[in-house]
């Protein structure tokens, strides 16, 4: 069976969080353990629950990546470590292309070089930076947004 893309369900949570621990803990190289924790605790306590949240499950019905939207805004998208570079990403953002339009736009740390080379390489360009992230925490932002 190939895999599908399929909204947020309750019963994933947990799967999600630790998809997102994995990836953090892969690369955001520049986040200390007590940032890694700050963080954990936001997503473990319902960040998930405040975002349109798609998920793309494999054949076993297990998430293997998922994005996180608020309209044309993508907050989130975390893909399991070890299936990073098999197109999980590229179609959860196809996805909310096809079901959001365009312009997406999508904030990215500006030291976590994998994930700025990946939205480049998908079509976004940067239209701006802030000094500071979403928590008022100093690691710089990269606005960017998907012109095509």
């Amino acid at each position: 069976m190939h895999n599908q893309i399929v909204a947020y369900r309750e019963e994933n949570h947990d799967q999600l969080v630790d998809i997102w621990h994995r990836a953090v803990r892969q690369t955001h190289t520049f986040l200390t353990e007590e940032d890694i924790q700050f963080y954990h605790q936001i997503v473990q306590n319902g960040v998930l629950r405040e975002s349109e949240i798609w998920m793309e499950w494999n054949e076993h019905q297990e998430p293997t990546g998922f994005i996180g939207l608020d309209g044309l805004k993508i907050e989130m998208l975390f893909v399991d470590p070890d299936r990073h570079g098999q197109g999980i990403g590229s179609r959860l953002i196809q996805h909310a292309e096809k079901i959001k339009g365009t312009p997406l736009k999508v904030d990215v740390n500006e030291q976590n070089e994998k994930a700025h080379a990946f939205y480049q390489h998908y079509g976004f360009v940067q239209a701006g930076r802030s000094e500071l992230d979403g928590s008022g925490r100093a690691f710089p932002l990269l606005h960017m947004e998907l012109n095509k």
